[in-house]
């Protein structure tokens, strides 16, 4: 399995759906160390799938979502 933290995101030009996923997964996973990590606050108790499905769907750029995320 490719590891992508602290990588990059890749694009959904050329990458695959499967490597997607793999990078939102990775991105979003518990580090168990809430006072100073913060991903939960962004996803507000959703599924980071669910946030991200038009990346992984190859509609719109991760860094697109991203930002939609941090400004709501």
């Amino acid at each position: 399995m490719t590891t992508y933290l602290s990588m990059t995101p890749p694009s959904i030009h050329s990458s695959t759906r499967e490597e997607r996923i793999a990078y939102v997964s990775e991105q979003w996973q518990c580090l168990n160390h809430c006072a100073s990590c913060g991903k939960c606050s962004l996803l507000k108790g959703r599924d980071e799938q669910t946030l991200y499905a038009d990346y992984i769907n190859g509609l719109r750029e991760y860094i697109e979502i991203t930002r939609q995320l941090k400004e709501h």
